[in-house]
């Protein structure tokens, strides 16, 4: 199999293949990994849609207005006007490349409203729009000669010029990746490679995210001596169906645009006393009134109330999130759908420049993974697949440039070595520990958190860490233990972000300090690398 690229993209959302995409129309030859099969990403859940400034109603300002505020005093004001600046053009991008719009009948964007939004700016494709948005990207990628799709390539570590104490200032060079079918870790080699791989939701006992986010893009980077900044900052969607068996599917906050109330356990709409926006807050401000509703009552969820609506409105609108709750048993049209917060996004991330760039030469990062600015304490209600898409096309523009005066280095990976260590017959104790890591996640750094709490997961998640890096270097890796690594190490560095926070702004509510300081900053870690000698 080829294993030299000009880059390498590491993962198959709306970022990853934007980058892609982008890079393949110039000419590069692109490797697209992604340890799952093409279509599994975050993307590919993804209900609401995406923000942007396509009505007459609407303008910039009042875009960047909304950002800020839901940011809660944290965000970068040139990323925010930069990135929302450059939406237009990227929904041109998309339906070019095949994106179908919901349209209203006379063939204009039918724009949904969501909270913290003051417009209606949100594009949609029903209640489906990252399903839609992979379709098309994916159709693009699979057709270009210049992208090699391969599927089932779990990314392990990024391979730089300091590991293999190359003279020079530090560069990436390629990375490790393991063939999932073949059981066997390749060397692929690169002039730069793109971290887009999702988000971290998996790090948590309740969450909306696939099974494919475990955070392995955020530990890449950090193991690199890459910054990362703001990871104690995680966004817990307000309404996920709730489920005795503690499954979870998505609500999407459109759904409250379109009039949805919440409810306690009494009938009583609650939100009000909470916000003046009510059920239309942003994020963070609803997700800790239903925390607080729930621990009044002992209620193990609240109710969201859309029945205002007839069935064949909400059939036609939001038909994945009504079929879903018909299967447990709900008509939303007469019924209310049992909720409950669970943890969604990762607003914080790899540090990057506003052309996708970390600290690191020929490293891109974008999409969830990336820390820009733009989300700052509290994501604004899509927001992100925004971000994406405006990222990976200036990011694969800075790209080519930095190819002009590329220089290569002229050596080989070294193959991956396996040793003589055979799998582990202990597999079980692997899966306790990620029970174990999950639960101390849910406990202990949650939507309310505590400076006893936070300390109290960190030296459970310390005592995880020892067990899992024995595991690690004294057994030959597999997926499972890849990602038990990754989601080990990112737990680690949201409670050690969140314990440097000693004010409570945004999604980061601590009962210790539960007023905001006046001047804000980020909450930065980087591991500090020793070249090789």
């Amino acid at each position: 199999m080829q294993t030299d690229f000009d880059l390498i993209v590491a993962g198959s959302g709306i970022a990853g293949l934007s980058f892609a995409l982008t890079g393949a129309q110039n000419g590069l030859k692109v490797a697209l990994i992604t340890k799952k099969s093409r279509a599994d990403s975050n993307t590919n859940h993804a209900q609401g849609g995406i923000a942007a400034v396509t009505s007459d109603a609407d303008d910039f300002e009042s875009h960047v207005r909304d950002t800020l505020i839901a940011g809660d005093g944290l965000c970068n004001e040139q990323a925010v006007r930069t990135i929302i600046a450059g939406g237009p053009q990227c929904i041109r991008q998309l339906v070019e490349r095949g994106v179908n719009f919901t349209q209203q009948q006379d063939g204009s964007p039918a724009l949904g409203k969501e909270g913290g939004h003051s417009q209606r700016r949100i594009l949609h494709v029903k209640d489906m729009t990252g399903r839609a948005i992979e379709a098309a990207l994916l159709k693009q990628a699979a057709d270009s000669p210049n992208i090699t799709l391969l599927e089932h390539f779990l990314a392990i570590d990024i391979v730089t010029s300091a590991k293999l104490g190359l003279d020079g200032e530090n560069r990436v060079i390629g990375l490790y990746a393991l063939d999932v079918r073949q059981k066997k870790v390749r060397a692929l080699k690169a002039k730069a490679v793109t971290l887009s791989t999702g988000g971290v939701g998996q790090v948590y006992q309740y969450t909306t995210n696939p099974a494919i986010a475990t955070g392995d893009g955020v530990a890449m980077a950090y193991r690199a001596g890459v910054p990362v900044a703001n990871m104690e900052f995680i966004q817990f969607h307000p309404t996920a169906f709730y489920t005795p068996q503690g499954e979870r599917f998505l609500i999407s906050e459109a759904v409250r645009g379109e009039g949805g109330v919440l409810r306690n356990t009494q009938g009583e709409a609650f939100m009000q006393r909470y916000d003046p926006r009510a059920d239309l807050a942003p994020r963070d401000i609803v997700a800790r009134a239903i925390d607080q509703e729930m621990k009044r009552s002992g209620a193990r969820h609240v109710w969201l109330d859309v029945t205002a609506h007839d069935q064949a409105f909400l059939k036609d609108r939001f038909p994945t999130i009504f079929e879903a709750c018909e299967k447990n048993g709900i008509d939303i049209s007469k019924d209310w759908i049992p909720v409950v917060p669970a943890a969604h996004y990762e607003c914080g991330g790899v540090v990057t420049n506003l052309d996708a760039q970390t600290q690191l030469k020929g490293l891109f990062a974008c999409g969830e993974i990336a820390c820009t600015g733009l989300h700052g304490a509290n994501r604004l209600a899509s927001n992100s697949l925004l971000e994406a898409v405006v990222l990976a096309q200036r990011g694969a523009a800075k790209l080519l440039e930095y190819l002009e005066d590329f220089n290569p280095p002229n050596v080989e990976l070294p193959q991956w070595v396996d040793g003589d260590l055979q799998a582990s017959d202990e597999r079980v104790v692997l899966s306790h520990n990620l029970d174990e890591l999950k639960r101390a996640m849910w406990d202990y750094v949650g939507i309310m958190r505590s400076e006893k709490r936070l300390k109290r997961a960190l030296t459970r998640i310390g005592m995880l860490q020892r067990e899992i890096d024995e595991y690690y270097w004294n057994f030959k890796v597999d997926s499972t233990l890849i990602e038990l690594r990754n989601l080990v190490l990112v737990a680690d560095i949201i409670v050690r972000s969140a314990l440097m926070r000693k004010e409570s702004r945004g999604l980061h509510y601590t009962l210790d300090f539960p007023e905001k300081l006046p001047q804000a900053h980020d909450s930065i870690v980087q591991k500090q690398i020793e070249c090789a000698s």
